[in-house]
């Protein structure tokens, strides 16, 4: 049996938390609506806003819509039913090789891929108190690519190995951020400081990694590096769903205890949370998810910076979405994917072209848009 209330209370937060500018700013009080479900015996409560639930399930109807246009068209036509039939595994030899073979892998990677970026990009935006704190700006992103790129050239590896190696070289860059700033604890505007440091400096290597590679290694360098969802299969698509799985249902448990993080260490700590330890776990599950997105389809600019930010804003929620965020970004990929596949066809082009040049536009808005808060 479960109890209905309405909840509206508002909570200061005097603890002073750094702005984007290094200076410390008050935080504002914050206002909490939305209706408490929760069970008789009160162990177990769970608050839900109206307006974020109509949002999720905006999202969802969208990422239905998207998933069902990107089924159905193509070179090859066809109708809904002939779809269902196919997932189903009644339908036409044709159709269920268009389906199941060329279109299905494709949309449940990209799926999974844009639902692991936005919510890797919205702990890190939460855990940095930073709009720039996604991992591509940190520069995750660019140590997966560095893992890959010495697979490819280096050790002439297959496409598990590159996978592989995507995956170790985030987790190290992860590693060396943290080492680069031990002692002084993970703080937001370092993080993000420190972050764009490194992200240069594997920049710098990925480069050098291409002159000292042979014509066609570095045009596959080149290929990966774009970041594409073409000819992924389902060991693919098993493999970012298996790491979705078991990482995104450990974010949102944590997702409470980021919201008291953003309150400010002070209070977070005095609502019980251990927040060295919470960043810790947090950037941990952060970096392991964009650095598998990476290790599937190579490097995916956007995504991880923007999803949060929109899914927040559409929400008005005071503490990170988490769930949004993932529907959000599932939706901006797979919508991606599909506008590069019919409104360029027949040329092959990439995602990451796409979502390169919307996230370019993007960032500059957001750096102009930053530079006049701070000047206000």
């Amino acid at each position: 049996m479960t109890a209905v209330r309405e909840a509206k209370a508002s909570t200061p937060d005097p603890t002073p938390r750094e702005g984007p500018d290094g200076a410390t700013v008050p935080d504002l009080p914050r206002v909490i609506t939305g209706r408490v479900v929760r069970t008789r015996s009160g162990s177990v409560s769970l608050r839900v806003r109206s307006r974020t639930a109509a949002v999720t399930a905006a999202l969802f109807v969208a990422l239905v819509a998207v998933a069902g246009v990107t089924l159905t068209t193509g070179d090859f036509d066809l109708s809904v039913d002939e779809v269902l039939h196919a997932l189903t595994g009644n339908g036409t030899g044709v159709a269920d090789f268009v389906v199941n073979t060329l279109r299905m892998p494709r949309l449940v990677t990209a799926l999974c891929v844009g639902a692991a970026l936005a919510v890797s990009g919205a702990i890190l935006q939460s855990i940095t108190g930073n709009p720039l704190g996604s991992p591509d700006i940190i520069g995750f992103t660019n140590g997966s690519a560095v893992g890959a790129l010495v697979v490819i050239v280096m050790l002439h590896g297959s496409m598990t190995e590159i996978a592989l190696g995507a995956l170790a070289g985030g987790l190290g860059t992860a590693l060396a951020v943290h080492l680069l700033m031990l002692g002084r604890g993970i703080q937001g505007f370092r993080l993000v400081v420190v972050g764009i440091g490194v992200s240069a400096l594997l920049l710098a290597v990925n480069s050098y990694l291409i002159t000292r590679a042979t014509f066609q290694e570095a045009l596959e360098a080149q290929a990966w590096l774009i970041g594409s969802l073409g000819n992924r299969l389902w060991i693919h698509a098993q493999a970012i769903g298996l790491a979705v799985a078991v990482l995104l249902p450990l974010a949102f448990l944590l997702s409470r205890r980021l919201s008291m993080v953003e309150m400010g260490d002070t209070t977070a700590m005095a609502l019980g949370v251990d927040v060295s330890r919470t960043r810790t776990i947090l950037l941990v599950i952060s970096v392991a998810l964009a650095a598998f997105a990476t290790a599937v389809t190579g490097p995916i600019w956007f995504i991880a910076l923007a999803a949060p930010q929109v899914a927040r804003r559409l929400t008005g929620a005071s503490g990170p979405a988490l769930l949004s965020s993932a529907l959000m970004g599932a939706v901006m990929l797979a919508l991606s994917d599909l506008a590069v596949q019919r409104l360029f066809a027949p040329a092959l082009l990439p995602v990451g072209t796409a979502t390169g040049c919307v996230g370019g536009l993007y960032l500059i808005w957001l750096l102009v848009s930053e530079s006049r808060k701070s000047r206000a």
